[in-house]
């Protein structure tokens, strides 16, 4: 379990994480929604570590986070953030091997290399896995970072908006692929989402971000609807079942 307490995070005199708790139960996938600026994106790299919190705590299996040792953690907690520039040349079986580092120090072993052609096979990209980055499109090289998160084969998956430059095949693949590594290997996944239909569909918890504080967290089921959504988003957003699922009419 991840526990969030009492978190905030300041820049010059603006709080974008404000006094933030919660808690992400093991092997569900957790969506972040909200409006630009909510502090979303902030929030999921405090947990990661990436960026250091101004106060509250922040523990992962009963273990505060501080006190680990980065190479611990990074076996623990894998993070993918939205902006993923790599100056260097690599091919993509080169960066999902990256993924490996926590546990082969840059020396792959036969278990790391299982490792990284199973993440190229979930993401299909075993044809192109020789293409440099640079050769690829900006959602072949999105799938290529994600495979390398999952050959980093973390308890806790955190991405960050990974839908990004992503088409509608390729984004329904990656949320397949999340909501299967949740309910086979037991993964336990937090994600930010700006297209709340994803959200519904796919995740098992919702937590509703706006202004730095959580305004609302829940089963997506309790989350998805129109009163909730007014209040997040200040918009009239009609919702539609579609089988057993409820989609957001926001378009009009």
């Amino acid at each position: 379990m991840v526990e969030v307490m009492n978190v905030s995070k300041q820049y010059q005199s603006k709080k974008v994480v404000d006094s933030v708790s919660v808690k992400i139960r093991k092997g569900t996938i957790t969506s972040f929604i909200g409006p630009n600026g909510a502090g979303k994106s902030t929030l999921l790299s405090i947990v990661s570590r990436l960026i250091a919190k101004d106060e509250g705590e922040v523990k992962i299996d009963d273990v505060d986070i501080s006190q680990t040792k980065s190479n611990e953690l990074a076996k623990k907690v894998s993070i993918l953030k939205q902006s993923n520039n790599i100056s260097i040349r690599l091919t993509i079986r080169d960066l999902v091997s990256f993924g490996r580092f926590p546990y082969s120090q840059g020396r792959l072993t036969k278990e790391d290399k299982r490792h990284v052609d199973e993440a190229i096979r979930y993401m299909e990209l075993e044809d192109i896995e020789d293409k440099y980055l640079d050769q690829l499109s900006g959602g072949q090289r999105q799938r290529a970072h994600i495979a390398m998160v999952i050959a980093q084969d973390t308890e806790y998956i955190l991405l960050d908006e990974p839908l990004n430059n992503l088409d509608m095949k390729h984004s329904v693949q990656i949320m397949k692929v999340l909501r299967r590594m949740v309910d086979e290997l037991g993964k336990t996944i937090v994600i930010v989402l700006h297209d709340i239909n994803f959200a519904s569909c796919y995740s098992d918890f919702i937590v509703a971000l706006k202004d730095g504080k959580i305004v609302r967290e829940g089963p997506a089921q309790e989350i998805i609807n129109n009163a909730v959504l007014k209040e997040i988003y200040d918009m009239d957003i009609p919702i539609n079942c579609v089988g057993d699922k409820k989609i957001c009419v926001y378009f009009r």
